[in-house]
């Protein structure tokens, strides 16, 4: 799946944040930096990478940028995916939403129980 340009941005600004906030051991799904492990799930076939991973105090934590989507079914399915190794490694996930985004990505979190933090920026 090819990642777009906005997205690029977001991702390089989700490492920054990462390691302002320090963060260690961070990689991204993006050119220049050592991609984060894949995971499907045990029944599927679908692969997913996630945007960010990194890790604070022993725990594993995983980033994504959320935006609005067509294929919001996969979305949801990526994101309980992370939010259930995040919550097995101790961590969080974060999902950074760009102003237009933000409730789209807190219904999700919110009507699916999924334990994730939405960060506006």
């Amino acid at each position: 799946m090819e990642i777009d340009s906005e997205k690029k941005g977001i991702i390089n600004d989700i490492v920054n944040w990462a390691k302002v906030h320090r963060f260690s051991r961070v990689k991204a799904n993006s050119e220049g930096f050592e991609t984060p492990t894949s995971f499907r799930q045990p029944d599927e076939d679908e692969t997913f990478i996630p945007d960010v991973t990194a890790v604070k105090l022993g725990a594993k934590n995983y980033f994504e940028v959320a935006l609005k989507t067509d294929d919001r079914e996969r979305t949801i399915r990526k994101w309980k995916l992370l939010s259930t190794l995040a919550e097995m490694k101790n961590g969080t996930l974060y999902l950074f939403a760009p102003r237009g985004h933000k409730a789209f990505a807190a219904r999700i979190v919110d009507t699916r129980n999924l334990n994730a933090e939405v960060i506006a920026i």
